[in-house]
């Protein structure tokens, strides 16, 4: 159920809507659930983690646009059934856009906002792609509609302006000269309030010229995003219409600004305290968004009567311009567009409630009348008068000529200033139609050569942004790069391009590439150094990130279907090349793993910002160089489950050869910083200025050395509940498999004052140990073959571990400079009463041994002993005696309770009494047996079956330490990434003959075992007949 328009002009508050799009192709391969639902105007979320946890919100508008619709032929979406929920691009605009179109006839200012996070459909909502138009669109073609119809009895003016805001820079998209360094200056004046200086407005009186100029915005856009290596979701773009309606008859003129406003992306970089990072967090790219939420919630403590001292409109560029539209003169509308994704229930919770917020906003919207009608008006009204005196002056006769000769000299003036102001709408109007029609011959001009000629289309990571820019491969000899000056290149800026970066041929018919020295061209997914013939849908990649689509002879492209082309396609072909992918030959053409899925879109989203990084590096002689690696969660795991993988990324002094671990989001953050510098840089040399070092303090490619986790082992606990000693050499391994060093180390049952115990006191059932004091050892002897070490000698490691419930690590003394350290450590604990979960601890965990990195100039890590329990010896104890989890009693109670427990310990005393005299009756029966069964030499006891049955456990766990090598060699067994046929061939045999290594000595293990306890069942049977 949706409000009608109507509504929206009873009350000046601002009007929110809500539309839930459908699933993406990034959440159909992920197998995503919907967490979303709607009844009439209200929005019901799930948490996915807790079904039980539902937050409901209510909205003015509330569109269902995620199923039920089809696709007629012409592409255009519509309802599966006539009346059914599906919101169409239709509905939108009759609630939203003829709101906003009768407020500005009216003479209102009105505003139209999009919010929500990067890829939930803002721009869909907004301008639209195909037959499905947007919002702007139809309500550019409504406007003139409107204005046809009622040109009878008004004159229309309409100017359209386009800009964008990014990293608190303004770039006016239709500007016709070069872009301002340092982007336009927002001004304030009294009458006008916060307005761009330089702004370039163009008049206009059809729709196609609208869409005409948004398509050069756009194209500016572009160019702009791929010149100052720009990431388009983190930018605003406001479509500014200033309507201007003059009614001769009434002489009143109605004057109103249409914002129409699609805002940056509002995902958020999850951040915990692991991952704080030394430098705040990128704040111009992020401050425009961050101040509209700090004004929206102020605005909304307004609405409520909470007493607000300030409210941050001067603080961005964004909340300057949005003033009027935001507790201002205008009337509102803001549209938040959400995904219904289980995966993205975070940024949706978080786009409702800020939608909910602004929804208490209250403006103050006043109809508008133009200072310019005003002065006509006044203009014409003076020559009214004077005119009268003229008259007056003539009647009389009595004047003196030079009073006549002022009046009329003042009336010749006015009547030019009115003549002038008149006028300047068709002088703009006419200038406006030249630079059209100048469009139009270039647009026709295009149109005719992508039917001669082959061209590369530009791909962007914002859909809309994508097929803007084209440019021919004609005929002969094209250098492509920076340079300009001649007339057979092609000028192409962005990150990494080259004065020269490559050379195309074309020759009949055939297209080569060619890339120069030291140039960076990837066709396909692979880098090329050599001259490669472009077939029809190559994908290039030139520089660190300009992403193009080759299109081949007209003769060539048949009917392809060039849309599964996107960006995220060019990227996925990278990753595929680093030997990362999800199977199958293309992304999602199997059903993925969720978690997997959604660390693979991590890393393809991520392998553009890292080849920016270090380029950037590069060119600023940071000599870092960042890498992306991929970490496995269950390495870090005491039990072992490989359930999550996450992205980090790796940071290499090179010169240093220092270290450091990014979280994703740290990394993110940098990458932003970084571009700050490297504009900062290029300005300064665009005018020949020489660039200040930066303090290190503030350097975002720099960060203070600190411990690196390299990898980690897992040393199983289950022989300790057997009490059975055990000894491993353990492969410590690296977040993305690789083997870092050898770790020896072992685990003791011991007596609590440290002697190891022998087989006798092996146990056959672990719950023996019940309530029973447990002591052991955790021996590290010795690490082999560093290959922290190996790559440089002034480096040190240390090992971390925990146990059972220990919050803080305990770690080795640090070594250095050694790629064999012996480490000789060795750590007693103890339970002193021994209960059920500590047991399943032991049987099903590991302790993960944490192999850390130290480099010249951070401080060893130091075990905090301040928070773990520990014996008078200096044993630390892991468990002790629990308390029951009851409440306090008082001290009649707590009497009874000693009484009673007094009783039972007497009852018990003398059980065990008892039982003690049977014991030593029966232990005179069996001896007395046993004497009688053997011969006169008195040869020795035999042992007790039990005491058999450990030592043959004992055996099949050391035997099993082989087996579980095996398979771990097995787990890392893969073939090269350059292997050809042969190589794979070999591959295969090698892999078939470690399987049946594994197969025998598992057989093996488990055939001993199996031998020794039927062995021990036969003698305990013999045994019984002699003792019956």
């Amino acid at each position: 159920m949706r409000a009608k328009a109507s509504d929206m002009h009873g009350k000046d508050c601002v009007k929110v809507a809500v539309r839930v799009r459908p699933f993406n192709k990034r959440e159909r391969d992920a197998g995503s659930r919907c967490i979303i639902s709607m009844v009439s105007s209200s929005i019901i979320i799930q948490d996915p983690r807790d079904s039980q946890n539902r937050r409901s919100f209510c909205f003015d508008y509330a569109y269902w646009s995620h199923s039920g619709f089809t696709k007629d032929q012409g592409g255009l979406c519509v309802p599966e059934e006539p009346g059914g929920r599906y919101a169409d691009q239709d509905s939108v605009f009759q609630d939203l856009g003829e709101g906003i179109l009768e407020n500005a006839l009216q003479g209102y200012n009105a505003t139209l906002l999009a919010y929500g996070q990067t890829g939930s459909g803002k721009s869909y909502s907004m301008v639209g792609y195909g037959p499905n138009k947007g919002l702007v669109p139809k309500l550019c073609e409504r406007l003139f509609q409107a204005i046809r119809e009622n040109q009878d009895s008004r004159q229309c003016q309409v100017f359209f302006s386009m800009l964008e805001i990014y990293n608190e820079q303004v770039i006016d998209l239709l500007s016709r000269g070069s872009r301002t360094p340092g982007g336009l200056r927002v001004r304030e004046e009294q009458q006008r309030g916060f307005y761009v200086e330089g702004l370039r407005t163009v008049p206009c009186d059809s729709a196609p010229q609208v869409e005409q100029l948004m398509e050069q915005g756009t194209r500016t856009r572009t160019t702009a995003a791929t010149h100052m290596n720009a990431n388009s979701s983190r930018s605003h773009m406001l479509i500014i219409l200033q309507l201007k309606q003059i009614f001769s008859k009434e002489s009143i003129t109605k004057q109103s600004n249409i914002n129409l406003v699609d805002l940056a992306g509002s995902e958020r970089q999850r951040s915990s305290g692991s991952e704080a990072d030394r430098l705040k967090e990128g704040t111009a790219i992020n401050l425009s968004l961050t101040t509209l939420g700090n004004v929206i919630s102020a605005l909304a403590d307004v609405a409520v009567g909470k007493k607000v001292v300030h409210i941050p409109y001067r603080d961005s560029i964004l909340t300057k311009l949005l003033q009027s539209a935001l507790g201002g003169n205008s009337r509102t509308v803001m549209i938040a567009t959400l995904s219904p994704a289980d995966i993205c229930y975070e940024e949706s919770l978080s786009t409702l409630r800020y939608a909910e917020r602004a929804k208490r906003i209250q403006n103050r919207a006043v109809v508008n009348e133009s200072p310019t009608e005003r002065l006509v008006k006044e203009l014409k009204a003076e020559n009214a008068r004077l005119l009268q005196r003229l008259s007056r002056l003539g009647q009389e006769g009595r004047r003196a000529n030079d009073e006549t000769k002022e009046l009329r000299q003042l009336l010749t003036h006015n009547e030019l200033q009115i003549r002038a102001i008149q006028t300047l709408w068709e002088q703009h109007l006419q200038e406006a139609l030249k630079d059209w029609e100048q469009q139009y011959a270039n647009i026709t001009q295009e149109r005719r050569m992508m039917q001669m000629h082959p061209y590369i289309l530009n791909i962007n990571e914002d859909a809309q942004l994508s097929g803007v820019v084209k440019l021919f491969i004609q005929e002969g000899e094209w250098d492509i790069g920076l340079c300009d000056s001649s007339q057979r290149s092609i000028s192409i800026k962005g990150l990494g391009i080259q004065e020269r970066h490559a050379v195309f041929r074309n020759e009949e018919r055939r297209v080569t590439l060619t890339p120069l020295a030291e140039s960076k061209v990837i066709v396909n997914g692979h880098a090329v150094s050599q001259t490669t013939e472009l077939q029809h849908l190559d994908r290039l990649i030139l520089g660190s990130n300009c992403t193009y689509l080759f299109i081949g002879y007209p003769s060539e492209r048949g009917g392809d279907d060039w849309s599964r082309y996107d960006y995220d396609y060019f990227q996925s072909e990278l990753a595929a090349a680093e030997g990362i992918h999800l199977g199958g030959s293309s992304v999602g053409s199997i059903q993925a793993d969720p978690s997997l899925l959604a660390v693979f879109y991590d890393y393809i989203k991520l392998i553009p910002m890292v080849a920016e990084a270090n380029q950037m590096s590069q060119e600023l002689n940071k000599a870092v160089e960042f890498g992306l690696e991929i970490k496995n969660l269950a390495l870090s795991d005491p039990k072992g489950h490989d359930l999550e993988k996450e992205i980090v990324v790796r940071v290499t002094a090179i010169g240093r050869k220092q270290v450091w671990i990014w979280s994703k989001a740290k990394f993110v953050n940098r990458k932003f910083l970084m571009e700050e510098v490297y504009q900062q840089h290029q300005a300064e040399k665009m005018e020949g200025l020489s660039t200040a070092a930066l303090p290190r303090d503030k350097d975002p490619f720099w960060d203070p050395v600190e411990p690196l986790l390299l990898g980690t082992a897992h040393l199983w606990l289950q022989s300790l509940a057997f009490r059975i000693s055990l000894e491993e050499q353990l492969e410590v391994m690296g977040s993305e498999g690789t083997e870092e060093a050898i770790l020896q180390a072992q685990l003791v049952p011991c007596t609590s004052t440290g002697l190891p115990l022998g087989e006798d006191d092996i146990l056959i059932d672990p719950s023996e140990l019940l309530g029973r004091r447990l002591d052991f050892q955790l021996v590290l002897d010795q690490c082999c073959g560093l290959r922290w070490i190996k790559e440089a000698r002034n480096r040190g490691v240390q090992i971390g571990f925990r146990l059972f419930d220990s919050s803080q690590p305990l770690y080795t003394p640090a070594v250095w400079h050694n790629v064999n350290p012996l480490l000789d450590h060795r750590v007693h604990f103890t339970s002193l009463h021994t209960s059920q979960r500590l047991l399943d601890y032991l049987q099903s965990s590991a302790v993960v041994l944490e192999l850390w990195g130290l480099q010249e100039g951070c401080t060893d890590l130091k075990s905090a002993l301040e928070g773990l329990r520990m014996t008078a010896e200096g044993i630390i104890i892991i468990e002790e005696e629990g308390t029951a989890d009851t409440a306090p009693l008082d001290s009649a109670e707590l009497s009874c309770s000693v009484r009673a427990l007094q009783q039972d310990l007497e009852k018990l005393r003398s059980a065990n009494a008892s039982l003690r005299k049977e014991n030593e009756s029966l232990r005179e029966q069996l001896n007395t047996a046993r004497n009688g069964g053997e011969s006169v030499r008195g040869r020795s006891v035999r042992p007790s079956c039990d005491a058999e049955f450990a030592r043959a456990l004992k055996v099949f766990y050391h035997s099993m330490t082989s087996v579980k090598g095996q398979l771990q060699r097995l787990r890392r067994h893969r073939p090269s990434e350059e292997s050809d046929l042969l190589g794979l061939r070999l591959f295969v045999d090698e892999h078939g003959r470690l399987l049946r290594d594994f197969s025998e000595q598992l057989e093996q293990s488990v055939s001993a075992l199996k031998q020794d306890v039927a062995a021990i069942v036969r003698r305990k049977r013999e045994r019984s007949g002699i003792w019956s």
